[in-house]
């Protein structure tokens, strides 16, 4: 039986994440900053365990307490929206640490084990603006794409060690907390300056013409674990599967 180390699955992504594998038979290793309790099913399969991505003895005591994985599933991601010239560089910085360097930090951490082993698969859950890059998400969006290239030279690092590596790339859902994790208010990221220039942005958020559901990028990470294929990149979602087509 397989086991699965998910991050950031206190709700959203990483969390159907944990319930999709979890109801496929596998072992699921679902860690979040803060342990919710109530939101998975009670099993001898699940474990629930604290971990912030930013924080090395944070990994390293999950690692301790998860034991042997097979497959590494970095979802954990902030986001923000507004215009870049009003971010404050401190949430640049802290956007980079959790999307790039909490994604590179568990990669590396987890290489060991699958490297012995000469098996495995690390997942990469990154957004369909690494497709086509949306205005006044310019923070994120450069995180995100860092990681684009970091999971497609590690692809081939890994290779020779039998060890995948896979982009899992979700396009847009209006239910997702984008901007969660962070105590910037909205008005407060978009100046008086662009406030014409966001108006019909926003309103085109509102109504857009499809959306990823969390199901969708489940199913897509599921793929990704399971693929023994070269391919890399996993669209999630009916927009993020046009835009890869586009492309």
């Amino acid at each position: 039986m397989k086991t699965v180390m998910i991050t950031g699955c206190s709700s959203g992504y990483g969390l159907e994440t944990a319930r999709h594998f979890h109801s496929r038979g596998w072992n699921v290793v679902a860690t979040m900053r803060t342990p919710r309790e109530g939101i998975l099913p009670q099993s001898d399969r699940l474990l629930v365990l604290p971990l912030d991505v930013t924080k090395p003895e944070s990994i390293s005591a999950a690692l301790d307490r998860s034991g042997p994985i097979d497959v590494l599933v970095n979802n954990a991601g902030i986001g923000v929206v507004g215009a870049f010239e009003a971010t404050p560089m401190s949430h640049v910085r802290k956007v980079f640490e959790t999307n790039t360097f909490g994604v590179m930090a568990m990669t590396q951490a987890v290489i060991p084990q699958l490297r012995t082993r000469r098996s495995g698969v690390v997942v990469n859950v990154t957004s369909s603006v690494t497709l086509a890059p949306m205005p006044l998400a310019a923070a994120y969006t450069a995180s995100k794409m860092a990681i684009e290239g970091f999971t497609g030279s590690l692809a081939h690092e890994l290779q020779a060690f039998g060890v995948r590596v896979k982009l899992v790339e979700p396009g847009y859902a209006p239910t997702t907390r984008f901007s969660q994790n962070t105590d910037l208010r909205i008005e407060d990221l978009i100046p008086e300056a662009y406030a014409a220039f966001a108006k019909p942005i926003f309103a085109a958020f509102m109504k857009p013409a499809m959306v990823t559901t969390e199901a969708d990028v489940a199913e897509a990470v599921w793929q990704a674990a399971n693929d023994v294929s070269g391919q890399l990149r996993f669209p999630a979602g009916a927009d993020a599967v046009a835009l890869a087509r586009a492309n």
